[in-house]
């Protein structure tokens, strides 16, 4: 089991793990291509659920992105995740443990995959082995997958990762449109679910 420091800066953990399919691994510098291939090869199957994929960023501010999740991962203030091909090593999407806190050690789970690698169990899969590592590695009491009420795929997920619906937050938050939406909650929580 890992230690604990009162600082989470000092807190030592793997930056990379695989599944049966994928490489799941921390940002490093020069994903900023791949990403920006895969959004723009995805743009279209995202714009409607991330608000950052409302328009085609250029390739440096890609990079620049990836340069950031780098640091917040470092600092372990966000925990983006890379979802790289065991096979072919190409980027299939990305997700990571965001919203952390970690006196609580509770985790979100957020996702997206690239629209060449949808419906084919990539974000089942590696939702399952984020979900270990979480527990495993950073000791985690609650992990959080949190989707538009209208983002049935997502939901999808969240239920075949074993995950429970706690309920819908109503009005609760800004689409992408501005227009308020309803937010599926799911968990999984120490001593319950694992």
């Amino acid at each position: 089991m890992p230690v604990f420091a009162a600082n989470p800066i000092l807190i030592d953990f793997p930056e990379s793990f695989e599944s049966s399919r994928l490489l799941i691994r921390a940002p490093l510098w020069g994903d900023g291509a791949p990403l920006n291939e895969a959004v723009a090869e995805s743009l279209e199957e995202l714009r409607p659920w991330m608000p950052w994929a409302q328009t085609l960023p250029a390739p440096e501010d890609s990079e620049a992105n990836i340069r950031d999740a780098r640091l917040k991962f470092l600092a372990r203030s966000d925990l983006r995740l890379m979802l790289i091909s065991k096979e072919t090593g190409a980027l299939v999407g990305s997700s990571g443990l965001h919203r952390i806190d970690w006196q609580v050690r509770r985790f979100e789970i957020g996702y997206w995959v690239r629209t060449a690698c949808a419906k084919q169990g990539f974000v089942t899969e590696a939702v399952n082995a984020i979900t270990q590592f979480a527990i495993d590695e950073l000791q985690a009491n609650r992990i959080e997958i949190r989707c538009d009420a209208q983002n049935a795929r997502s939901a999808a997920v969240a239920l075949r990762a074993g995950y429970t619906l706690e309920g819908t937050l109503r009005s609760d938050s800004s689409d992408v449109n501005g227009e308020l939406r309803n937010t599926l909650v799911f968990a999984k929580v120490r001593g319950t679910e694992f």
